[in-house]
């Protein structure tokens, strides 16, 4: 979930691709240092523009902040929707899983971008808050999802069971061997499922 390196690229007149490339290099910034570590004018260092047109597209650096959250958000749900598997809740999970492995084991990974943010804002009406509490509510409604689809009694205990394992998975992916992680998580994923559909045998 790490964007790629931006590059310093000549400066173009361009608005949308002008704002991409101040995103690109937020992300960089933001993702591998620290959100209140890096200042507006460490972004317009890193893009090569000018005050001016940093504020042009972002007002204050609380909307470049959101508008990066906003962007992950939007990746990480389309990736989502796309390994995940109609009427297979298992096989869904499992490749959720896989993907949470993967994305572990890449060079630069730090954890999930939403948990980072917001341990660094703690004021629930704080608008990078905001983002992210949304982001995490889409998830724990997509995981209600798959745990109504494999029968569960109690699908939002069920999903707040599942994003307990995913956030997790996250940190351990960043803290300890992220080899072990794709497995661990489908099996957990998957017992919690079993329970769910079958109470009586939890």
């Amino acid at each position: 979930m790490n964007a790629e390196t931006a590059e310093p690229v000549a400066r173009t007149t361009s608005g949308p691709t002008t704002r991409a490339r101040i995103l690109a290099g937020a992300t960089e910034l933001f993702y591998g240092q620290g959100i209140r570590a890096t200042s507006a004018d460490r972004v317009i260092a890193q893009v090569g523009i000018t005050k001016v047109t940093f504020y042009r597209h972002f007002r204050t650096k609380s909307d470049l902040v959101v508008a990066y959250l906003e962007e992950q958000a939007g990746a990480e749900r389309r990736w989502f929707e796309e390994v995940r598997r109609q009427d297979d809740p298992v096989g869904s999970l499992r490749a959720l899983a896989a993907g949470i492995g993967e994305a572990s084991c890449r060079p630069g990974f730090r954890g999930c971008a939403f948990i980072n943010a917001a341990a660094e804002f703690a004021d629930p009406e704080d608008p990078v808050r905001v983002a992210v509490d949304a982001h995490r509510r889409w998830m724990l409604d997509a995981f209600a999802g798959i745990a109504a689809e494999a029968g569960a009694a109690d699908a939002d205990s069920a999903a707040r069971q599942l994003m307990i394992l995913r956030d997790g998975a996250m940190v351990n992916g960043y803290l300890s061997d992220p080899a072990t992680i794709a497995d661990a998580l489908a099996a957990a994923f998957t017992a919690i499922l079993t329970t769910a559909a079958d109470p009586a045998e939890g």
